[in-house]
């Protein structure tokens, strides 16, 4: 670790090795996204440096925002899953007493088991009929009758709420409709870089109330306990209502990314006024939409996973599948990471990597 300096790194970044060069692959755009069309994770967990491989997938991971693997993964169990998503963020200096998240609603009767029956309280069945059952103490739920959805208010980063939050989430869809039901994911890299110097100077600044009082909400309607602890000593209660950093540096990288400027958990940038607050959020969305170049786009398949990071990206799940009368179902787990902060040492993706600025 490095010392606390203006010219000195808090954690120096890793480097990725060449355990990974074999696969074939295909980057999702230049900025954000890079999809493998045949490798097996199973294979992956099999080979004789699996931890070297898994080291070198969560640093790719970090660099590129999300990595897909294209072939079903029919081979792989639940356990498998949990295994790699664990050993993304401890391979890569997660705290060590920080582990699996567990879903604060996860003893609601409305979660829907595994396919196999089961249940486990560190896999998310992501179902989006079971989803209204669970949130429907939420307020001001989108999707009026008489209105387009505000898909704006899709984007989010995960566990945003705690006050450890998601470092990688890993997604395996088990059944999904032949269209609609995409993930989208920001680079919230992309999102510092597009700022000019006074305005990230500014961001740097501030930090933001991520709230999400539906959970206590749910729980107290359903009449039972919100689950705790959720992945970390620091993760207890029903508060649901941490300040994290605008600006975050991913400690794996290095590099500085907009973290809790926008998205469905941040509910107030802290210190300043209603209208600066509104101000902040909507540019910082603005600025999202207005630039798809720093947007990957997945089409799901049956048996197909996804592995981001939430520490310097947002995703979005399209919900477009009920115009096709289809219904999607995933299984997640999702890694703690450390408590989010800016390194004022750390710089951006561009500057790191000596790209232009736009």
């Amino acid at each position: 670790m490095g010392s606390l300096g203006a010219s000195r790194l808090i954690r120096e970044p890793l480097k990725r090795g060449t355990s990974l060069d074999h696969l074939e692959y295909v980057d999702m755009t230049p900025i954000i996204g890079r999809e493998y069309p045949t490798a097996k994770l199973k294979a992956m967990l099999e080979a004789p440096n699996a931890d070297e491989q898994l080291r070198d997938l969560a640093i790719l991971i970090s660099e590129r925002g999300v990595v897909v693997f294209r072939a079903p993964q029919d081979d792989l169990t639940i356990d498998d899953q949990k295994h790699i998503t664990d050993q993304l963020g401890r391979l890569t200096g997660r705290p060590a007493e920080h582990g699996l998240h567990v879903h604060p609603l996860y003893n609601d009767p409305n979660n829907i088991p595994m396919a196999d029956g089961t249940t486990d309280e560190h896999i998310y069945v992501i179902n989006s009929e079971a989803a209204k059952k669970l949130y429907a103490t939420m307020k001001d739920r989108p999707g009026a009758a008489d209105e387009p959805r505000d898909l704006g208010r899709e984007w989010h980063s995960d566990s945003l709420y705690e006050n450890a939050p998601s470092d990688f989430s890993f997604l395996r869809m088990e059944s999904t409709p032949a269209t609609g039901g995409d993930t989208l994911w920001a680079s919230g890299y992309e999102l510092y870089d597009r700022l000019s110097g006074p305005f990230r100077r500014f961001l740097e600044t501030l930090t933001a109330t991520c709230a999400q009082p539906v959970f206590a909400t749910a729980c107290a309607a359903g009449g039972y306990a919100v689950a705790s602890p959720r992945g970390s000593p620091l993760n207890v209660g029903a508060a649901f209502a941490p300040s994290h950093p605008v600006v975050r540096t991913n400690p794996v990288t290095g590099w500085k990314s907009v973290f809790a400027g926008l998205g469905l958990h941040v509910s107030r940038i802290d210190g300043v006024t209603s209208y600066e607050d509104a101000l902040i959020r909507d540019y910082l969305l603005r600025l999202l939409t207005r630039n798809h170049d720093g947007v990957a786009r997945l089409h799901w398949t049956r048996g197909a996973c996804a592995i981001w990071t939430n520490v310097s990206t947002l995703h979005a799940a399209t919900p477009d599948t009920h115009l096709v009368d289809g219904i999607r179902t995933g299984v997640r787990a999702s890694g703690i990471g450390e408590v989010p902060y800016l390194d004022p040492a750390s710089t951006g993706r561009r500057e790191a990597l000596g790209l232009p600025q736009y």
